[in-house]
């Protein structure tokens, strides 16, 4: 079967990897359902060429009938979870909302898809590193358990558990995708690190950092988080991956002074020193990913790596904030 073959439902479309996920897939001719709380003209989405192609059903993850309705009405084949609350930060201040947003919400979708079996042959759950908590031994693996400890992590680890228990109980075709920390063209949500620290040294400003600079992170492309979560759809259609779990990242971390330091080279912003406020909360110190199960299974890596992705990414947030110029 070939993705012009497909009806995918993907939620949290317009976000940063959702807008990239739906402009690949309509790049391969699927049709394309999008579940949107709202049409925010600065989201990632409606920056792409092709929207006008995008089926959007407006609704919320934390509404059953929304969901259902998505997936009936269109005949879904193939849904892409990724609609969740993103920000560590905003998590520690507000849990209530995280739980119910990525709890609550992708049990929606679990249930919504066990009701529809008959339709639904692949779901594949966006998770994320801090699924794991607190890094022990030097990377994390699959069969580790999931031990979140903050409202965010948390909130993956009840997530992931969830889908695995629908695998486990009703058969649910399901794969689980945990990647490090994702950037790129089109992420304008200004409290992560890249976007924040590019906008910073584009404006010949020194970038604020949270942290004390010392935390590590892996940090993944966002046309290659895309790509996997769509093997992962096939590897589903073609009879494997089910009930797994994949961690997918660079293998190797790097520590927040260390992405600073490639986007001041970069742009040749040396004498801009970062101001560090150290008043992080919530953060582990380091997570690292080890992505080999992907690579030996289904013979998955990535492809960019951080500096070629930082330099793919300043044009785009140079034109980005030069046309809002008049705005700020």
């Amino acid at each position: 079967m070939t993705w012009s073959s497909r009806t995918v439902l993907v939620t949290g479309a317009t976000g940063l990897v959702g807008a990239s996920l739906v402009s690949a897939l309509l790049a391969k001719g699927a049709q394309v359902v999008a579940l949107v709380r709202n049409a925010d003209p600065l989201r990632a989405l409606n920056r792409h060429t092709g929207l006008e192609r995008v089926r959007v059903i407006t609704g919320c993850l934390e509404e059953l009938s929304d969901v259902e309705r998505a997936v009936v009405d269109w005949e879904v084949d193939t849904v892409f979870h990724l609609g969740a609350q993103t920000q560590v930060q905003t998590a520690w201040r507000n849990p209530l909302g995280t739980f119910e947003a990525n709890v609550r919400g992708t049990a929606h979708v679990l249930e919504v898809c066990r009701r529809h079996s008959s339709l639904v042959r692949a779901l594949v759950v966006a998770s994320s590193d801090k699924a794991y908590g607190p890094l022990r031994d030097g990377a994390y693996r699959e069969e580790a358990p999931l031990c979140g400890k903050h409202p965010y992590d948390v909130s993956k680890s009840c997530a992931d558990l969830l889908t695995s228990a629908y695998h486990a109980s009703y058969g649910l075709p399901a794969a689980i995708a945990r990647c490090g920390n994702i950037y790129g063209p089109g992420d304008v949500n200004f409290q992560r690190l890249i976007p924040s620290t590019l906008r910073s040294l584009l404006r010949g400003e020194r970038p604020v950092l949270r942290s004390d600079g010392t935390h590590r992170r892996d940090y993944v492309y966002v046309s290659d988080v895309a790509e996997v979560y769509m093997k992962l759809a096939e590897a589903l259609w073609a009879g494997q991956a089910a009930g797994r779990a994949y961690n997918f990242g660079p293998g190797r971390s790097h520590s927040v002074l260390e992405v600073v330091s490639e986007l001041q080279s970069l742009l040749g912003a040396e004498a801009l020193e970062p101001i560090i406020l150290n008043r992080a909360v919530g953060e582990h110190q380091e997570q690292h990913l080890d992505a080999s199960r992907l690579q030996n299974e289904l013979g998955i890596s990535p492809t960019v790596m951080l500096r070629e992705g930082l330099e793919r990414s300043i044009p785009w947030y140079r034109r980005y904030l030069e046309e809002r110029a008049d705005e700020q």
